[in-house]
């Protein structure tokens, strides 16, 4: 057995090996073709079947709700058609003179016929225009053992014409029947092809004992409308709480073929919605708790027609797609050979070049990608000559081009001198509001064109916030005050140059603009252990848990799904070198809540300043002159 085994092995091993051996062999332009051609059919191969798949999971997902939504106004019916079954039992048994006539009924009293007579007319009349009156109910039954009752139909009878019905006998005269022909008359068996269901209620009082037997009917189609409806295209079935089962039959579907739907599928005794195959047919089943009639409703809904529909679409589009590979395959190939006619052409011009000749060049070069690749060869060719005779004046080149680099720039000196011109107009004028923003505004030029070194204090970062939000006050008509609670340790911490900024402006423009009313940015720092925080929170309008979770991928640079403001860059860029001068151990965190806040924190490495040192040792002589 393992020699077979193997031998099957390197049987496969050697086919595999001629046909690489094959590959080889073949000229470069059918290699080509094959592999375009086999890269062509699988992606057309999975766009198409991923497409297709999704087409089938939307229709499926869609009859699914279409079948949700029924089952809803099939519960809904039914609930009104048990509520009116109630409330007609209810009227009859708290009808206190046909509960009176079945007490004299019972006590064997004589009835004249005079009172028989006004009894029907008043109360069975009365009786039989509710019943009339009401569309949802098929009859209300008033059953009475007594074999000299005088029967007033369509109300009251005696209890023999109970017995004649299917459900008489099963041990238990009182609840729900279902799916049971009329039969009190033999009449009504011959004409009555329609079935019904009824509430069954005794009627008794603590005195009389057993007075008779309520029966309030409708017909099955009315309680279970979706079962029978023709223009319907589900089926389905009633399971009772007694194990029957009782079917709504409709063209297409027979007992038989629905037993075997339920075999397949499984009875269970919770609410269901499911797709699944049964002997080859999608179907979609339903099953719904009805409490009401403790029983429980299952609903199938065939829908292979549909699901069929939009597999012929996929095989169909398969087979043409084969019937297309040949003309493909033609095309592929004359395409590949023009393309391959000018990479010839090309690999002489570089053989040449490589012997030294330099002044070869490309002819007939076309529009396509060999073409431009010729294009590119000859461009390359007259730069290296270019090059060759430029190479000994190119450091004079060099120094010009920093000298003229040098000219066009703007002297910073001249900013700030503008500005102070501009500033002590202002104060001239009486303008100090003027003053006080071209102040802030030179402070923050100063600030942001000030690149000694790439970080500063948290102190210097904190002046600018200052600067700019005196400079951003400008242009509301609401006010946004800066709150601080800086520790000193937490001042003379280094950070990277403009990494509270961009997180101010963030909540600004983000959290705070829209809501146009005056308002706090509260800036905190605290020192935990080897770490130092800053805590810049805004009373904005907050973002969701999704909103932060898409703005961290956005500041870890990968993809999102978000529709927000704002792309993130800013403090993608914070976090970058937060993490490039400090580690990834440390960065951005963010906590928000809609519609309240939103804090972003800094996190960096305490690093013990000299002003710290100094600081801690005059404490430390304080407290030893005490």
């Amino acid at each position: 057995m393992k020699q077979n085994k193997s031998w099957g092995w390197n049987k496969g091993g050697q086919y595999l090996k001629r046909i690489k051996t094959g590959f080889k062999g073949l000229k470069l332009n059918i290699k080509f073709m094959l592999l375009i051609i086999l890269f062509i059919e699988t992606t057309v191969g999975i766009f198409s079947g991923i497409l297709f798949y999704y087409m089938e999971k939307d229709t499926v997902q869609k009859k699914i709700s279409e079948m949700e939504y029924e089952m809803d106004r099939q519960y809904g019916q039914i609930r009104k058609n048990v509520d009116s079954i109630n409330m007609s039992t209810q009227f009859f048994l708290n009808d206190q003179e046909l509960h009176a006539f079945l007490v004299d009924v019972k006590q064997g009293k004589a009835i004249t016929r005079e009172a028989l007579n006004t009894f029907y007319h008043k109360n069975i009349a009365m009786m039989e225009r509710m019943i009339n009156s009401n569309p949802y109910l098929y009859q209300i039954r008033v059953y009475v053992d007594d074999e000299n009752l005088q029967e007033m139909m369509p109300v009251l009878y005696r209890q023999e014409r109970m017995e004649r019905l299917a459900w008489f006998g099963d041990g238990e005269t009182a609840g729900w029947k279902f799916d049971y022909a009329d039969t009190i008359f033999d009449s009504y068996a011959l004409t009555q092809n329609d079935k019904i269901m009824s509430l069954v209620t005794p009627i008794a009082d603590y005195d009389n004992g057993a007075l008779g037997v309520l029966e309030v009917s409708v017909f099955m189609e009315t309680m279970f409308e979706a079962l029978y409806d023709e223009n319907s295209d589900m089926a389905g079935c009633f399971f009772d709480e007694d194990g029957g089962i009782h079917y709504g039959l409709k063209d297409g579907w027979d007992n038989a073929r629905m037993q075997r739907a339920l075999d397949r599928i499984g009875e269970t005794d919770a609410d269901a919605l499911y797709y699944d195959t049964v002997e080859g047919a999608g179907l979609i089943v339903g099953s719904l708790e009805i409490r009401e009639l403790s029983g429980r409703l299952v609903f199938i809904r065939d829908i292979s027609k549909e699901v069929g529909r939009i597999r012929n679409i996929r095989n169909w589009f398969v087979f043409i797609m084969i019937l297309l590979i040949p003309f493909l395959a033609a095309v592929v190939n004359a395409v590949v050979k023009a393309v391959l006619g000018q990479f010839y052409q090309i690999l002489a011009a570089i053989q040449e070049v490589q012997e030294g000749n330099l002044d070869v060049v490309v002819e007939n070069c076309g529009t396509d990608e060999m073409g431009e690749l010729g294009n590119q060869l000859n461009k390359m060719l007259a730069e290296i000559q270019r090059l060759m005779e430029v190479n000994l004046n190119r450091e004079l080149l060099v120094k010009n081009s920093q000298i003229k680099a040098l000219q066009n720039q703007i002297n910073a000196h001249f900013i700030y001198n503008v500005l102070e011109t501009i500033k002590m107009m202002a104060e001239i004028a009486e303008e100090y509001e003027i003053s006080d923003a071209v102040t802030a505004l030179g402070r923050l030029l100063r600030y942001s064109m000030r690149w000694k070194t790439p970080n500063v204090t948290v102190r210097e970062e904190i002046e600018y916030i200052k600067n700019y939000l005196k400079l951003i006050n400008l242009r509301f008509d609401y006010e946004i005050y800066l709150s601080l609670n800086i520790p000193d340790a937490v001042y003379e911490q280094q950070i990277p140059k403009m990494s509270l900024q961009p997180i101010v402006e963030n909540a600004i423009y983000h959290g705070i603009e829209q809501m146009a009313e005056d308002t706090n940015i509260y800036i905190k720092g605290i020192v935990a252990g080897e770490r130092c925080l800053i805590e810049v929170t805004d009373a904005g309008k907050g973002m969701s848990e999704d909103e932060v979770r898409q703005l961290y991928k956005k500041i870890s640079g990968e993809p999102s799904s978000g529709e927000g403001k704002g792309n993130g860059i800013g403090l993608k860029n914070v976090q970058d070198r937060l993490q490039m001068s400090f580690g990834a151990a440390y960065g951005l965190e963010i906590a928000s809540r809609k519609g309240c806040y939103t804090k972003v924190t800094i996190q960096v490495p305490f690093q013990e300043t000299g002003k710290q040192e100094e600081t801690a040792g005059h404490e430390y002589a304080a407290n030893r002159g005490r």
